[in-house]
């Protein structure tokens, strides 16, 4: 007859592996992961929230950590169109060249504001917070509505840029909506579980 090595003794290991420095080095090693996934749930838009900031290079530990990462990742999105609408050259009509004028001046402002957003998210104190975030809310909301005016005035445009404008706008301006979502949510977390670092 066998010794009883039976439901008890797994159960044994299990747990002693379950509670083991490999198991909880795993478990460390997939929360940044784990707050990406459920801090982008009920972004406005889930999917690219996830796949940007998963794909993230820097901290994604805290939510203050996802809100200026998503902020960056708007920054360089915005940066990338507005180098792009620069290369734009030869538009025949004078309302797609003011269009254009427009969307780059608008694009510029949206850079400008996300930076000062981004300034001001780095630099979170506990005595200004309210201000601070308050800042940061009005700027990112004032890129956006950069954003969709350029988009607008290129709505009534006739032209082969058209299109190529508004995928690049229209994906900046959801980059910049998911942005302003994680500020909400820092918003409401108070910048816990720790604010500055």
């Amino acid at each position: 007859m066998s010794p009883p090595f039976s439901l008890f003794n797994l159960l044994f290991i299990f747990i002693s592996f379950s509670t083991s420095p490999y198991s909880a080095a795993a478990k460390s090693h997939n929360a940044p992961r784990d707050l990406v996934r459920s801090s982008c749930v009920h972004a406005s838009y889930p999917n690219l929230c996830l796949r940007t900031l998963s794909s993230y290079a820097g901290p994604a530990n805290t939510p203050r950590d996802l809100a200026q990462a998503a902020v960056k990742v708007s920054i360089a999105r915005a940066r990338k169109v507005s180098n792009y609408l620069s290369t734009l050259s030869g538009l025949k009509k004078k309302r797609e060249r003011v269009a254009l004028s427009d969307c780059v001046e608008q694009i510029y402002d949206s850079v400008d504001e996300l930076s000062k957003t981004l300034g001001e998210l780095k630099h979170l104190r506990e005595e200004t917070f309210r201000w601070q975030m308050s800042n940061a809310q009005t700027w990112v909301s004032a890129a956006l509505t950069n954003e969709d005016t350029c988009l607008d005035g290129f709505h009534e445009v006739e032209s082969k840029a058209k299109d190529d404008v508004k995928r690049k706008i229209t994906n900046v301006a959801r980059v910049t909506s998911n942005a302003l979502y994680m500020i909400n949510r820092l918003d409401e977390s108070r910048g816990r579980p720790k604010l500055g670092h």
